[in-house]
């Protein structure tokens, strides 16, 4: 808005000497809509808009590239007052060679361009009233030069949406859709259902809910119809042809179970709305869902209960047939990188004390401390694993009936909702948890579908594969645009396994 301001009425600005910024840049992850906030800005300057995708500039043949930014920049100069939109800006303006990065910097070609491109943008020609704007959802690599006061003034961070904006985008993506009732109706209940959803996400499921309205020969969109496509969207399709022996359908039911009733019992665990062991076509054979909350922070103690939570499945294995599947690999790969993390980056442990390093290690292949140190990380992370196993180990070995009486009814039922684990084994201990404490969870699950709903930092499935869910660590309160999406969520209460 402050850029279509100073195009609309330039004078405010200019009778107080000031300048408007020459440059914003668009930054976040996939999905979340700066190419649409930046048409957006075209339609309301009521400006010339000159629209370009970075990889346009890129060529084999030497010099093009910067050629066409200059071709670029004239037109703009003969428009002026306009806008200048390039998409997908790290396609020419990755760090140069001179700039250490992983894979080597880029060709000649590239900097070539990326040069012209600063030239145009900040040189000794005018380019007054050329407002330039840019995207990229990995701004990690972009050429410092590019920037720099006087070029790209402005960053704004296009994040994933909230609990408000998750449910004014449903709003707005479910008016082309015919359904039995209002989208404000359906909104508040799935701006609940879906924390971590991008725009696009949040698009993607208004579509499947048509799809599937559409392939049981529905003329409206229903509830039950949103609450699957959410499912779909996570878990994928059910796939109901493949065949499982009694032995490992057991299994995987006491598994799911032993993770569902250790996240019932503690009080720091997300809401669980749903077990379930019907097959998926992602080679998923069981997951749980929950309802996890749009949290930035979290204390070492509930760290430490996430921890417990997704050994919950390998601790029931071990203590209903007294041995182990391979079905925990994912789980025990989650709690390991939690475990690293509380250590290592959060300044958890009292031994190791309130230093912080990068989990994984820096791009030179060199961990950035001693081998003593190293030594005593990697004790001390044995040592939290360990302490959490056993204190899950107890905690189900407590509640062993409780166990086995969801495991059966989940090998009868092959669905268990929050309404149905509450009549087996009672009330959660610590009440409703999260955000179910705001809202009425009948209103949440449609008990004749076994609805509910969630994303992928509250899903649990068993994989048949060693394929591994690809989750976001909860951003530190310093660096708001922490959260990458290449990062694995150590906080996740999902429990995927092999």
């Amino acid at each position: 808005m402050e850029f279509v301001d100073y195009l609309k009425s330039p004078e405010r600005f200019k009778m107080l000497g000031a300048k408007i910024p020459k440059g914003v840049l668009l930054l976040g992850p996939p999905g979340c809509g700066k190419t649409m906030l930046a048409k957006a800005v075209a339609t309301e300057a009521s400006v010339p808009f000159l629209a370009i995708n970075g990889s346009e500039f890129i060529e084999m043949i030497g010099g093009l590239g910067a050629a066409r930014v200059r071709d670029l920049f004239t037109e703009a100069r003969k428009r002026s007052p306009c806008i200048v939109y390039i998409d997908e800006i790290d396609a020419i303006g990755r760090k140069r060679s001179g700039e250490r990065i992983a894979g080597g910097g880029s060709s000649g070609e590239e900097e070539q361009t990326l040069n012209q491109l600063l030239v145009e943008m900040d040189g000794m020609s005018q380019r007054d009233e050329i407002i330039m704007l840019a995207s990229t959802n990995r701004a990690d690599i972009l050429d410092r030069a590019l920037l720099r006061p006087g070029r790209f003034d402005r960053h704004i961070l296009i994040d994933y949406p909230t609990l408000e904006e998750r449910k004014e985008i449903f709003i707005s993506h479910f008016k082309s859709i015919k359904s039995e009732k209002e989208p404000k109706f359906y909104a508040t209940r799935m701006a609940q259902l879906t924390p971590g959803f991008s725009g696009a996400d949040i698009a993607n499921v208004c579509n499947e809910a048509a799809l599937h309205a559409a392939r049981v020969d529905k003329k409206l969109v229903q509830s039950d119809d949103l609450e699957i496509a959410i499912e779909r969207v996570v878990g994928g399709p059910e796939k109901r042809t493949d065949v499982m022996g009694p032995q490992e359908k057991r299994i995987i039911a006491f598994h799911e179970c032993g993770h569902a009733l250790v996240g019932w019992l503690l009080p720091n665990t997300d809401a669980l709305l749903k077990i379930s062991i019907v097959p998926r076509t992602t080679n998923a054979l069981g997951f749980s869902r929950y309802l996890p909350s749009d949290r930035k922070l979290y204390t070492q103690q509930e760290l430490y209960e996430r921890m417990c939570m997704a050994l919950g499945g390998r601790v029931a294995e071990a203590l209903t047939f007294n041995h182990v599947s391979s079905g925990a690999q994912d789980d025990l790969n989650k709690v390991t990188k939690l475990a690293y993390t509380k250590i290592q980056v959060y300044g958890m442990d009292p031994l190791v004390g309130n230093v912080s390093f990068d989990y994984e290690e820096n791009k030179f292949g060199r961990k950035p401390f001693s081998r003593k140190l190293a030594r005593l990380i990697d004790e001390r992370a044995r040592l939290l694993v360990a302490q959490a196993y056993k204190d899950t180990e107890k905690l189900v070995q407590d509640n062993r009936d409780k166990l086995k009486l969801m495991a059966e009814e989940l090998l009868k039922r092959e669905v268990l909702n929050y309404t149905d684990i509450e009549r087996l084994i009672g009330e959660p201990p610590y009440g409703k948890k999260n955000l179910v404490e705001q809202l009425d969870l009948n209103s949440l699950i449609d008990t004749t579908s076994g609805g509910g709903g969630g994303d992928d930092d509250g899903t649990s499935a068993t994989n048949q594969n060693d394929e591994k869910s690809e989750n976001q660590m909860p951003p530190s309160s310093s660096s708001p645009s922490s959260s990458s999406s290449s990062e694995s969520d150590p906080t996740s209460s999902s429990s995927n396994s092999t």
